[in-house]
């Protein structure tokens, strides 16, 4: 009897605890972590997992690995996170492509909003339209002017099909009512080195990535893809006031796992990836990047993603814009 009310004892005790406390994971991380990179080496997206990915090994004392799979506009590594093992140590880098913009496809062999769990919103970035110097424009009334003087004349190069590139020039065509021909690649990076070459002549490229190449006048920015100048380009204006009012195209970046990891693990990476995002010396670098940092909670990643996949499957739907 003395046995059975120790039991029962230390049952209703437990019965009492918070559920976050009995949830708590044990031992995690006990190994390296990967956070896979869907797109080509040299990217804004890359970039950012590189610089999120160094702090965060420092915080667990165990390496935290980038790896670069790219493929199929980003969705060969989100397919590389979705079948690894439900654990916790295979993150993504995911953009828009995973988050909102997968409405174009009809045979992908995952779905990104079942298959794929947001664990936080890591950073927003500002675009801008770029073109290579030979084409013969300085602004983006007169880009306007020219497209549509010459429709489909214009080549784009994006990071792939979905990719946050390929949305901003698709919304930019279908509010502006003009045609520019896409080109796919499988990364921003080499899509900047082909703008640069002149293979292709336009890019709606991250600011981050093609600030070196503006400021050494090999390309031209003529107008950001925000509603506010960027203080990295502030005699370039934006788009929306310049030619096509209401634009608005502003990359944002979650890291994601496989939606069967463990909640408790989730929240676990959530709470010390925030941190990591807040630390002083991360705080530069995004200064660096003209970046904004964004952090929260794995809800506030959830609701961001619904309201872009309404928004972005609009436009996908009202422009036609398929990518089977």
């Amino acid at each position: 009897m003395i046995l059975r009310g120790i039991f029962v004892c230390s049952w209703a005790v437990t019965a009492l605890l918070p559920a976050a406390a009995l949830a708590q994971p044990v031992d995690f991380p006990s190994r390296p972590i990967r956070i896979v990179v869907p797109y080509a080496p040299g990217g804004i997206a890359d970039i950012l997992s590189r610089v999120v990915a160094q702090p965060l090994g420092t915080l667990y004392g165990r390496p935290v690995v980038v790896d670069n799979r790219s493929g199929s506009a980003g969705h060969v590594g989100a397919g590389v996170v979705v079948n690894a093992p439900a654990d916790g140590y295979t993150l993504m880098l995911g953009t828009i492509a995973h988050n909102a913009a997968y409405a174009m496809y009809s045979n992908l062999s995952y779905d990104p909003a079942k298959a794929l769990k947001p664990v936080i919103l890591v950073a927003e970035s500002a675009g801008a339209l770029i073109v290579h110097p030979s084409v013969p424009v300085k602004s983006v009334k007169e880009f306007l002017a020219l497209a549509k003087a010459r429709p489909g004349a214009l080549a784009y190069g994006s990071a792939g099909h979905g990719s946050a590139l390929h949305m901003a020039a698709e919304l930019f065509m279908y509010m502006s009512e003009t045609k520019l021909t896409h080109v796919p690649y499988r990364g921003s990076a080499p899509a900047m080195a082909d703008l640069m070459s002149g293979q292709v002549q336009v890019i709606f490229e991250n600011i981050a990535s093609g600030l070196p190449y503006i400021k050494a006048g090999r390309i031209r920015a003529l107008g950001v893809t925000t509603l506010k100048r960027n203080p990295s380009l502030p005699d370039v204006p934006p788009i929306s006031e310049v030619g096509v009012p209401g634009y608005e195209a502003a990359p944002y970046y979650t890291l994601s796992v496989a939606a069967a990891v463990p909640a408790e693990i989730v929240r676990k990476l959530n709470a010390d990836l925030d941190k990591v995002l807040r630390m002083p010396e991360v705080q530069t670098r995004w200064n660096d990047l003209g970046v904004t940092p964004l952090g929260g909670s794995p809800e506030d990643a959830a609701r961001k993603n619904t309201r872009e996949t309404e928004r972005w499957s609009k436009v996908i739907r009202a422009a036609g814009i398929r990518a089977d």
